[in-house]
């Protein structure tokens, strides 16, 4: 196993005894068949189930709907993209050549899929205590020095329409830009605009959602760092 596979599982905490599920993990869907899919479909589920249990055990006094916003908030693509980052996933991602010339290494939406597909690949290798550990070792801090689940900023366009009405700018405005890939695993891209001071952003997801989501939270970005916060 080459040296990058060895950093990562290093930075996982765990070794894989099946290669194989390490490596199918890595594997998009445009490079052959043995690919992530069904891992990621997997992983998705394992990845909610571990965040369910570290929220509820670190925040005993909060109620379902604050645990339900901060694990959102956990498990959303941005938040998966930037684990993906940190783990060095780009890097060794196996694509197809004309994948990775579009720059799909370095895409949210693939890379948060290969986060997934790896806690999927855990589960099946080690069970789910392995990977509730990989868990633990990602979000675990971010989770640990938070006091309360309010700590959590809200959604992006919550956050987003909040401070335009607190300026009495009108609520932004949503449209789907283009949509990427086959119906079972399309990507879409949205503009978010505010008419009244000639501004948008682009976000991309997974769904619809996830691509406002996006976009809102580069739109409010923006706007606090030219503007300041409320």
């Amino acid at each position: 196993m080459n040296a990058a596979l060895d950093d990562l599982q290093r930075r996982l905490g765990h070794r894989f005894q099946r290669p194989e599920l390490l490596s199918r993990a890595l594997t998009h869907r445009s490079y052959g068949a043995d690919h992530n899919e069904r891992l990621e479909f997997l992983g998705d589920a394992v990845l909610s189930l571990a965040v369910s249990s570290l929220l509820y055990e670190r925040y005993a006094g909060s109620d379902e709907g604050d645990l339900t916003r901060v694990r959102a908030h956990l498990v959303r693509e941005d938040s998966l993209h930037k684990l993906a980052l940190g783990l060095g996933l780009p890097a060794v991602l196996k694509m197809s050549d004309g994948e990775a010339r579009g720059g799909g290494a370095q895409r949210p939406s693939i890379l948060a899929d290969a986060v997934e597909a790896l806690l999927g690949a855990a589960y099946m290798d080690g069970g789910y205590d392995v990977a509730l550990s990989i868990v633990r070792r990602l979000l675990g801090e971010t989770i640990a020095t938070s006091n309360s689940a309010g700590d959590f900023a809200k959604d992006a366009k919550t956050a987003l329409q909040e401070w335009l009405q607190a300026r009495r700018i009108a609520v932004p405005s949503y449209r789907i830009v283009a949509t990427h890939g086959q119906a079972h695993a399309q990507t879409f891209e949205v503009e978010c605009a505010v008419p009244a001071l000639d501004i948008a952003e682009l976000g991309t997801g997974r769904s619809r959602r996830n691509a406002e989501q996006a976009a809102a939270r580069r739109l409010l970005d923006r706007l606090t760092a030219q503007r300041g916060q409320p």
